[in-house]
């Protein structure tokens, strides 16, 4: 199950107590204090993972608490300190202050890891309040608790390329033949219900990450249908890919579903169509696909270079395709 919004609560570690204690041994009658300090808790740190791309594994997990540190000892011994809680989230999470939405840390590959909450210090033991004029302290000090905050995690996937069209326009089929990944594929809309993440990779051993964002339907920008929750995933991708159905079999226009998904995304965040893209024409084995092709170019004002006409289905151009994603990245990297 794909899992993008989450909310914890977290506790970090309490310091260990201090303990009070006298040194006892033969012929030292005035050993005086010798008790230890607490050691300190444990603090909750999240650290980003190339590996994940879900925030699934908190579903049933609301709760992040760090181990205590333990109480110091006779003979001025320390209290072990409480073992941090280190979290793995995908690269992309946003951590936000539960209460005022503020935006407390952004994991990316550049800062991959984040102290959430401190662990308490330790308590002092008795034996740290030894002075001159107080030679025989008989008290200790508690250990402090450690911080405590609710949070929010917010995934917004991180890819190189993501897959934009309407319901049933062929994205999670173009998805599987390109990548070899298993997505659910059938000949109705709404057929993907959460992203697919994928990646292909070259003889060089480079990768293109993937991402296949469920279908945008007009109005998506103000949260309709599942809007808001697909189109944060195309904020951070790279570059774009807009796929159309070409064939119209489904009883829209080619021309006026692109110009529609450019306005969706635009509306959402205007800088995303400043994004390197690529217009995808699929369905081209269709029965009224080229008619629609040529009806499609006559009417596009951008760089004819950017329409590739494909058929997914049958696997027809799916080469210029992928080449075609490749240098939109190289061109980033460079």
């Amino acid at each position: 199950m794909f899992v993008d919004s989450v909310r914890l609560t977290l506790n970090a570690g309490a310091g260990g107590n201090g303990v009070v204690a006298w040194r006892r041994e033969k012929y030292i009658p005035k050993g005086g204090p010798y008790g230890g300090n607490g050691g300190k808790g444990g603090s909750i740190v999240f650290e980003g993972d190339e590996n994940l791309f879900s925030l699934e594994s908190f579903r049933n997990r609301r709760l992040l608490r760090a181990q205590n540190g333990k109480c110091g000892g006779p003979n001025l011994r320390q209290g072990g300190s409480g073992e941090s809680l280190v979290v793995k989230i995908p690269f992309g999470t946003l951590i936000k202050d539960a209460e005022s939405k503020e935006v407390l840390f952004d994991c990316t590959p550049e800062t991959p890891r984040y102290t959430a909450c401190t662990g308490g210090k330790g308590g002092l033991g008795n034996a740290f309040f030894r002075s001159p004029t107080h030679q025989a302290p008989n008290f200790a000090t508690p250990g402090a608790d450690g911080q405590a905050l609710a949070v929010e995690l917010e995934l917004k996937l991180i890819a190189d390329v993501g897959l934009v069209g309407m319901p049933n326009a062929g994205k999670s089929t173009i998805h599987s033949r390109i990548t070899n990944a298993s997505v659910k594929i059938a000949p109705y809309p709404f057929t993907t219900l959460s992203p697919n993440l994928s990646y292909i990779q070259f003889e060089d051993y480079t990768r293109i990450l993937i991402a296949d964002i469920p279908g945008i339907i007009e109005d998506a920008h103000a949260n309709r249908g599942l809007g808001l929750s697909f189109l944060k995933h195309v904020e951070r991708t790279s570059a774009l890919v807009f796929v159309i159905d070409i064939s119209g079999e489904e009883g829209r226009n080619p021309y006026e579903d692109f110009l529609l998904l450019r306005k969706e995304v635009e509306t959402y965040r205007a800088d995303l169509l400043d994004k390197p893209f690529i217009v995808v024409l699929n369905k081209m084995d269709k029965e009224n696909a080229q008619e629609n092709l040529e009806e499609f170019r006559a009417k596009y004002t951008l760089d004819p270079a950017t329409l590739i006409p494909i058929s997914a289905l049958h696997e027809e151009g799916l080469t210029q395709l992928v080449d075609s994603m490749r240098g939109l990245c190289l061109s980033l990297a460079r």
